[in-house]
């Protein structure tokens, strides 16, 4: 198998089959406008100067949400954002304000406080760290035992330095997470961001950090997510998954960025001679997401952008969704993919990656692997005996020192992308995913936001036992300026999204049934497991045995079967209109269809026949066009849509031709004929007199 670089690219499109490639479009487009018109969105609006809303922390049980801008903390209420919000003033000191601009970093506002860290320490307080205008600064919040307390405070004394947890450079990305009150956070570490880390901090275990300034370890890494897992009944084997992507050292041949997964054991106390204040437990494997062609080339998506975690019923192997573009600008593309944490798992436990023989290549280590195996966790199931990684013997620690990667990657399932995009002008950025039951079983749907400020629900439709399908629902437009999403928050409990971008805030419904049809047909197509038709509309699915009206049929999307006794209502609005077209001219055949994916057919039934035949008309968006009409034109017009093997009536027009010669007479100008001179000219009737009332 062969990898390529990414220039190759436009010429692998040539080995991939198009259907795969085709970017469907939605369903259904809202713009910014009708979207608040439906009443299904809410915009935060923030009356103070700030900027970038990108840190988003969803508590559920308190039913807030926290959200980090620059010089503002705030909390939100989960049901409405904008009912009584929270909020917290935090500039960066004034004196660190002026020392910043004189630094000269203050072109792009880079000295203020920007909020990259919040994160939830006990029941009543929040961990949150900012910029503070190059000078990190973290602090604890107050936020009481329950929402209806309406308290929101930082704690007075808590100011403290946040290096090692927050970076200094609002630019650059971050990962901070909090177990049981220990904070683990990828950062840059100091002013210049030549320090790159995984660092552990604060609680009652000793701060660890990676290597430092070893690029086998970590090579100008970009952090994009993390989860913490139990992989076994011992509570030692607990391990934190960072997700970053970073330069790659594999080979002159490769691409220029690689995508990773890291993992270390919660319980790592360093090395007692070797790492000391190290982990001894860091490891990292290769992601891959790449699409392999009819010859078996592979075109690969490297740049991971965001992560999504979703829990399975197996809490030790939950399924992990990544967003992946390509890198550079020859060609750009998007996509999808989902890795299971056993295969994830299945490569830590495989062959350690060797640089060795001519160009010293990555090769599978064949050697002596030390006992304990390097990576393992002190006191976990497999290293029983060894109750601390202080123990752990010097020859495991240079291996580790020296041998942190693995040498096979991690491939998501089915080896393929979930989804894939490659024909737009747009990438995807972030990504949420919901898993929604409906009365055909259960569906994965995706929450996507884009470069362009837009979120795509796309519905995972499954084909086979390794074949799935992306049905994108909708697009809607959720910024009243359009700007990238940077992230997206769901909230399945209310069934709301929480979108945030540089310039806004805006919540959002999981679903807007209404907005695909007044009849059983349009609901059915829509195939939106959300979504129902309940005899009277299309409305949001509840399950339930009691209501044995609601239509729904998400697998196949069928009106014949599943609308029986509504299947009337596809014509209703559906009238004749009546359209006078002159000979030799051009008329516009008006034909409205609700959906982009239904295909028009026009069929015409001539004056004096009884027989419609079909006939082949230039489409156009909105209708159809008739150039240079002629007299044999004349007929009733019948445009039908189709949508999934459906066919429907969607216009009917009765075309009326006027010739050409007919048309010259009614509008030709009656002629004068002039007076003789001598003849005076005709006189000014008098007003009449009125009449005198004879009653």
């Amino acid at each position: 198998m062969c990898v390529t670089a990414l220039p190759l690219l436009l010429l692998l499109l040539l080995h991939l089959p198009l259907s795969a490639w085709a970017a469907r479009p939605p369903r259904v487009y809202l713009s910014y406008r009708d979207l608040m018109e439906s009443r299904t969105a809410r915009s935060f609006s923030f009356g103070f100067n700030t900027s970038d809303y990108r840190i988003l922390l969803l508590d559920q049980d308190q039913d807030r949400m926290y959200v980090g801008s620059r010089d503002y903390v705030l909390s939100l209420d989960l049901g409405n954002i904008n009912r009584e919000p929270l909020i917290i003033h935090w500039p960066a000191p004034l004196n660190r304000h002026k020392e910043c601009l004189m630094a000269g970093r203050g072109r792009a506002d880079e000295c203020n406080n920007y909020l990259r860290l919040i994160q939830p320490l006990n029941r009543t307080h929040l961990y949150a760290c900012g910029t503070g205008a190059y000078l990190p600064q973290c602090a604890l919040i107050y936020r009481g035992w329950r929402s209806e307390d309406y308290v929101f405070r930082i704690v007075s004394g808590s100011l403290e330095s946040g290096k090692g947890k927050c970076p200094y450079d609002p630019k650059q990305e971050n990962m901070a997470t909090v177990i049981d009150g220990v904070l683990y956070a990828g950062v840059q570490v100091d002013y210049m961001g030549t320090d790159s880390a995984i660092f552990r901090t604060m609680g009652h275990t000793p701060p660890i950090r990676t290597e430092q300034y070893d690029s086998r370890w970590l090579n100008d890494p970009v952090f994009v997510g993390s989860l913490a897992v139990s992989e076994s009944s011992f509570r030692e084997d607990d391990k934190l998954y960072i997700l970053f992507r970073e330069r790659s050292l594999e080979g002159e041949n490769g691409p220029a960025v690689l995508s990773r997964i890291a993992r270390v054991c919660l319980n790592d106390e360093g090395g007692m001679r070797s790492l000391v204040g190290k982990w001894t437990s860091f490891l990292k494997a290769r992601l891959v997401c790449s699409v392999i062609g009819q010859d078996g080339v592979e075109t690969l998506f490297d740049q991971l952008r965001d992560v999504f975690i979703q829990q399975t019923q197996d809490k030790q192997n939950p399924l992990i969704y990544g967003v992946f573009t390509t890198l550079g600008s020859v060609f750009r593309g998007s996509a999808v993919c989902v890795y299971s944490l056993a295969d994830v798992r299945a490569v830590f436990n495989g062959p350690f990656a060797h640089k060795e023989g001519h160009g010293y290549q990555m090769t599978a280590y064949t050697g002596k692997t030390p006992y304990p195996r390097p990576g393992a966790c002190a006191g976990g199931f497999s290293v029983a005996g060894i109750r601390s990684s202080r123990h752990f013997g010097e020859d495991v620690l240079r291996f580790v020192r020296t041998h942190p990667l693995m040498n096979s990657a991690v491939y998501p399932v089915n080896r393929r992308p979930l989804l894939l995009l490659s024909d737009a002008s747009y990438t995807y950025t972030s990504i949420a995913v919901d898993t929604v039951p409906a009365a055909d079983g259960e569906y994965t749907v995706l929450f996507l936001g884009t470069d362009r400020g837009t979120v795509q629900k796309v519905m995972i439709l499954p084909r086979g036992p390794e074949e799935t399908e992306g049905l994108i629902l909708e697009e809607v437009e959720v910024f009243r300026v359009p700007s990238p999403v940077k992230n997206i928050r769901i909230s399945s409990k209310r069934h709301q999204l929480y979108i945030s971008s540089a310039v806004g805030l805006t919540q959002l419904s999981l679903h807007r049934c209404a907005g695909y049809g007044d009849s059983c047909a349009d609901c059915c197509l829509a195939r939106d497991p959300y979504c129902a038709w309940d005899g009277r509309g299309c409305v949001r699915y509840t399950p339930s045995t009691t209501r044995r009206s609601r239509r729904q049929d998400v697998r196949h999307g069928d009106p014949m079967r599943q609308c029986r006794g509504y299947n009337m209502q596809v014509d209703r609005g559906v009238s004749e209109q009546l359209q006078i077209g002159v000979e030799g001219g051009s008329v516009f055949l008006q034909c409205d269809t609700r959906s982009p994916l239904e295909s028009v057919t026009w069929l015409l039934q001539r004056d004096g026949s009884q027989q419609r035949k079909e006939v082949r008309l230039p489409v156009m968006e909105g209708g159809a066009v008739l150039r240079s009409v002629q007299t044999r034109d004349a007929g009733v017009y019948t445009c039908l849509g189709t949508e999934n093997g459906f066919r429907r009536s969607r216009g009917r027009v009765r075309l009326g031709v006027l010739p050409q010669d007919l048309l010259e007479k009614l509008t030709a100008t009656p002629t004068l004929t002039p007076l003789p001179a001598h003849c005076p000219p005709p006189r000014k009737p008098r007003p009449a007199l009125p009449q005198p009332d004879r009653n």
